[in-house]
């Protein structure tokens, strides 16, 4: 008797991490229906596209996608084609009319139905939309598939929607309303994937610094300190942060929590107190100072990491040169940059004094210029030093090679402050099997662009410390 074989799904994620959370969950989903996933849209019965709305490039990049695999469906009409996430929440009736190749349409809010949509569409082949939004944060609860291994750094989402409503972000009105999780629903998750494999989690959320203010539950610092608790969990990471909710309670974690890493990630936009205002992020450039000089006085070693959007409405070349300026004061491990565009439904799509092209992408590249100088001068400054890095696998550069020995070959991971390392070692008695997810020292030897680079310490069995100062094997 010849045996029926797993259906097979491709999936394309678009965007942020929270994007990236969903895929997994909805990957998972599918797993208990049958589908295994497949690298290759080509052999796939199922495609899904998890779109991200947030920029228009990668709204034209979901387009060009779906484009691409209905061209496909013309040849094989029995491959199901699902758009999903922010774009399909927001341009539904656009997706549905452009592309008569997509069966399905999953709003934000609908993915959890996804299986059951599937099973509807099978049986009936009926196009198939869905972008109900919900106030109901057990909505988004789901189980992991059992006994499913979790990547060795995994997102776990914490909370849902946005209620700061930027004039630039569509977030509010793809993701509704700011809605938090039940901690021990989080806890339970968190334990679940560090029993399958997690060394490392980031929670996730819009601004998780306002995480259960609005139910009355535990502050984030104090869900912090729960996970840090959690047996065999070496690090804690969290994105993303608005700096108005940034609290002193939180900054104090950052000393006192051993497994939060020496990083954070807040956003500033602008360093022009004029812009901030019209983008209603609701902090100065001074507040957002003195907030970074809190939390360096608590962890001297945090690498700050930001987001700039250069060329908002009415932004004037002295208000880009406060930006600059603040760049130099603050001096970013490393920022992200992007040129403003208007995005439907957001109040600045509305702003007259829009920017010429030509002069957004010239701000952009001098903000880009000012970063690879600093970035460079951080990095340089490491070089010497050794620092404390969980070994992720093969480098992209080993992976490509092919070579049969270990000893030589170069291994990659992220120090606490979420500096990527390329390292080598020389023993071949420590393959990669050995050092997949382990806390080991590596020396510095050489700053690149984006990275570093060197070489691991020997006696890789001894012991290494982590922030709090409690013993890791290494």
């Amino acid at each position: 008797m010849t045996k029926m074989r797993n259906k097979r799904v491709y999936i394309s994620t678009i965007g942020c991490q929270m994007n990236v959370y969903d895929s997994d969950r909805m990957l998972e989903m599918l797993a208990i229906s049958g589908y295994e996933p497949i690298d290759s849209f080509w052999r796939a019965d199922l495609v899904l596209v998890n779109t991200c709305a947030i920029r228009e490039k990668a709204v034209q990049k979901a387009n060009s996608f779906v484009g691409r695999i209905c061209g496909i469906k013309r040849a094989r009409p029995d491959l199901i084609l699902a758009v999903t996430g922010c774009v399909a929440q927001q341009q539904s009736d656009k997706i549905a009319e452009r592309f008569d190749g997509v069966d399905i349409i999953l709003g934000t809010h609908a993915l959890h139905r996804l299986p059951e949509y599937l099973r509807q569409f099978e049986s009936a082949h009926t196009r198939i939309i869905d972008v109900t939004m919900t106030t109901d944060i057990d909505h988004f609860e789901t189980e992991r598939a059992p006994g499913a291994p979790a990547d060795l750094s995994s997102f776990v989402t914490i909370m849902r929607g946005c209620d700061n409503y930027c004039t630039y972000c569509v977030v509010p009105y793809v993701r509704g309303r700011e809605m938090s999780r039940i901690p021990d629903r989080i806890l339970e998750e968190v334990r679940g994937l560090v029993r399958d494999g997690a060394k490392e989690v980031t929670l996730l959320g819009q601004n998780v610094n306002s995480y259960g203010k609005k139910e009355g539950l535990c502050s984030f610092g104090q869900l912090l300190e729960e996970v840090n608790a959690i047996n065999g969990l070496e690090r804690i990471r969290f994105v993303t942060s608005h700096p108005k909710d940034l609290s002193d309670e939180l900054i104090s974690a950052f000393g006192r929590l051993e497994k939060l890493c020496n990083h954070i990630h807040l956003p500033v936009q602008s360093g022009s107190d004029r812009i901030l205002k019209r983008m209603n992020r609701k902090y100065t450039r001074a507040d957002y100072m003195e907030r970074v000089e809190a939390l360096r006085n608590v962890c001297p070693d945090i690498a700050i990491t930001t987001d700039f959007i250069v060329g908002f409405p009415g932004e004037t070349p002295e208000d880009f040169e406060q930006t600059l300026e603040l760049v130099e004061r603050v001096r970013f491990d490393t920022f992200f940059v992007f040129e403003y565009s208007d995005r439907p439904e957001a109040p600045a799509t509305q702003y007259s004094d829009k920017i010429d092209p030509v002069e957004k992408n010239r701000r952009l590249r001098a903000l880009f210029d000012l970063k690879n100088v600093i970035t460079g001068q951080t990095y340089d400054r490491l070089v010497g030093q050794t620092g404390i890095v969980l070994v992720e696998g093969l480098s992209k550069k080993s992976r490509q090679e092919d070579s049969v020995t270990h000893a030589g070959r170069e291994f990659s991971g992220r120090t606490s402050e979420n500096r990527i390392v390329n390292f080598i070692h020389d023993d071949d008695s420590l393959p990669e099997v050995k050092l997949h997810g382990r806390l080991v020292p590596v020396r510095i030897e050489k700053a690149c662009a984006n990275s570093l680079w060197g070489r691991l310490v020997p006696d890789p069995s001894a012991t290494v410390q982590n922030k709090g100062g409690n013993a890791h094997a290494a």
